[in-house]
């Protein structure tokens, strides 16, 4: 079997008093796009750094592309890690921006490099524009081009689409896909569904704590939870009625309908089937999504995060 790109155990990483990630252990298996969620503050950022190398734990143990987690600097050549924030020279083009990433990789020759890179992503016809002339979309793509001049085994994304157009987003995660297919391994932290649910498996962690890995359809089923969908009628009061029953966990409106969730199943229908009666609503079995599934467990997790730290 081909070993895990990300391979760890038990990662402890504290800052001061506080423990921005607790006792996690992960794999991601070689080729695959992982998804990494959970709410501000809870510890993703700061896992990432330690498995590129950037945080040292004070506690656990794992390998990172077949590497010992000691070994920062071998791990740090063979991976690519794009931040949250723009980092390259918005005053250099596009294509400068590129041929000093070549050059800090040492590749030769440069002019090859680049090149190949700018058609890859698709900027060549953009190629002497400003990097701080672009759109959130083009410049999240050079970006990716950057992290990926050098050829890494492992691409680390923290929040790479945060701010950036719907259609932007989708051929960001066309390119992903793409680069998957030819053997990159990817993790990527977002908070949006709709891109976890891309994603070939997903981590949930909340306030430095793994809480559930899986498929989508594995986090799902582990949530244990039920939803039926009300519509019609007076809405108002079924949502009224739902809202005090003991029965029911989340209600969410969706348009003309209401979204209704909770993890005893036959106590559940008996308060849906209740409240669609006095409202004179139509109620049905509905699929749980994702969301209901990390809103379950955002609200099982008791911990705190600490004032003013971010991780």
């Amino acid at each position: 079997m081909t070993e895990p790109a990300i391979d760890v155990h038990d990662i402890v990483k504290r800052f001061g008093d506080r423990v921005a990630v607790n006792h996690v252990t992960m794999r991601v298996e070689t080729g695959e796009i992982a998804g990494f969620l959970g709410p501000n503050g809870s510890g993703k950022t700061t896992t990432m750094r330690v498995i590129c190398g950037l945080l040292t734990p004070e506690e656990g143990t794992g390998t990172v592309l077949g590497h010992d987690l000691k070994d920062a600097a071998r791990i740090k050549r063979e991976i690519g890690y794009m931040t949250q924030r723009f980092s390259l020279y918005e005053d250099l083009t596009i294509e400068e921006n590129l041929q000093f990433v070549a050059g800090l990789y040492e590749l030769k020759p440069i002019r090859d490099h680049v090149r190949d890179t700018l058609a890859s992503l698709g900027l060549t016809a953009r190629r002497q524009q400003l990097a701080g002339m672009l759109s959130g979309g083009w410049k999240q793509r050079l970006a990716l081009a950057a992290c990926v001049m050098h050829r890494p085994r492992l691409l680390l994304l923290d929040e790479p689409t945060a701010g950036v157009d719907p259609k932007a987003r989708r051929e960001f995660w066309e390119e992903i896909h793409r680069l998957a297919a030819e053997g990159l391994t990817v993790l990527v932290s977002t908070h949006y569904m709709d891109e976890a649910e891309r994603c070939h498996r997903i981590n949930y962690i909340s306030y430095g704590n793994l809480v559930v890995s899986g498929t989508v359809e594995e986090v799902i089923a582990k949530s244990g939870l039920t939803t039926w969908a009300i519509g019609g009628g007076d809405i108002g009061l079924a949502e009224r009625m739902l809202r005090q029953d003991p029965a029911v966990d989340q209600v969410a409106a969706f348009g003309l309908k209401l979204h209704v969730v909770g993890r005893d199943r036959d106590k559940l229908e008996q308060a849906v089937r209740a409240a669609a009666t006095a409202g004179g609503c139509h109620a049905a079995p509905a699929e749980t999504s994702l969301e209901d599934a990390f809103i379950r467990f955002i609200g099982q997790d008791n911990s705190v995060p600490a004032e003013g730290t971010r991780a």
